[in-house]
């Protein structure tokens, strides 16, 4: 069963100079539980893909179906569900609250959905202990390595066990061994969970670690293989 179909998605946006194409007819699928990276050059259009897969953008053409739901039917607030309920993102820059404990910035997303005081506690210590973090609970992002709060940022997109979850360049902050630890990670929470993850990098050995890779060059979608 497909989790994510993307069907002929452009995006164009204007400039002083003229037009910029970022994505060109864009097409894939990606099935439930499936680990998938997507890579290309700076300015291919990586991010952008992800930010109209995620509903944080809107494509100029083509349509998007995200676990049945088609982002071309929903207003401001049905995206708002879909980012709160169903796609979860993990970004290059951590975005963690500098002044929350680890624990208070995995517990945020389940503080929006109203989840009793209880269940978020036991949720929270789940996440961190399935991220190697048990026992950092207390610590603010500051005092944490940046492999460590990566690992808080996963455990935060995490914590509302969405169906999909969007990683842009999530190593681009760290050094090699760090990074491939990160990849790694996901990975392997992706095979635990279940969970469909598509993780944008610059890291060559993701090639090795997922079930498929997607390549964007100049806002087009090579063929796979």
């Amino acid at each position: 069963m497909s989790v994510i179909e993307a069907a002929g998605v452009s995006r164009t946006f204007r400039s002083p100079s003229g037009e910029v194409h970022a994505l060109r007819d864009v097409g894939f699928e990606i099935r439930a539980g499936e680990f998938v990276a997507l890579i290309g050059r700076s300015g291919s259009g990586k991010t952008t893909l992800l930010n109209c897969l995620g509903g944080l953008d809107r494509p100029t053409a083509g349509r998007i179906v995200i676990a049945g739901r088609d982002l071309a039917g929903l207003d401001d607030d049905g995206r708002t569900d879909l980012r709160r309920d169903t796609v979860a993102f993990v970004f290059q820059t951590f975005g963690l609250v500098p002044v929350l404990s680890a624990e208070e910035n995995v517990e945020l997303p389940l503080r929006l959905r109203r989840t009793p005081a209880p269940q978020r506690r036991a949720r929270v210590a789940e996440m961190l202990e399935l991220v190697g973090l048990a026992g950092h609970g207390r610590q603010r992002p500051g005092e944490l390595s940046g492999g460590q709060q990566q690992r808080v940022a996963i455990a935060r997109a995490l914590a509302g066990a969405p169906a999909v979850l969007i990683a842009d360049e999530p190593t681009g902050q760290l050094d090699a061994e760090t990074g491939a630890q990160i990849l790694g990670l996901l990975r392997d929470l992706s095979r635990s969970t279940g969970m469909t993850m598509l993780v944008s990098t610059h890291d060559p050995s993701v090639r090795d670690r997922a079930d498929r890779v997607l390549v964007l060059q100049d806002g087009r979608l090579l063929p796979e293989g």
